[in-house]
């Protein structure tokens, strides 16, 4: 079925894959410089009352993401994302 005469087309051009990958990638180092200042404040905040659980739990969900994120990223189940862990300790 042909569109309407009067029909609006979009001639702006779709977004290259070189394109779409510079900006998501961009995005990233924004997101990490962000997680950087975050764990800054909560480095700050953890000083002020170390015995604070909440923030110990908020690490360790930041981190469990980070693992699967890396493990993604590599190519890895997580379980060895935390066996190179352990490695480094």
């Amino acid at each position: 079925m042909n569109a309407p005469k009067n029909a609006k087309r979009n001639t702006s051009p779709e977004p290259t894959a070189a394109e779409t990958y510079a900006a998501r990638r961009s995005d990233i180092a924004r997101l990490l410089d962000v997680l950087q200042m975050h764990l800054d404040i909560n480095d700050k905040e953890h000083a002020a009352a170390p015995a604070n659980w909440g923030l110990v739990g908020n690490l360790g969900k930041v981190r469990e993401d980070l693992v699967n994120l890396v493990g993604f990223m590599s190519n890895m189940d997580p379980e060895h994302v935390e066996d190179f862990l352990a490695d480094a300790e």
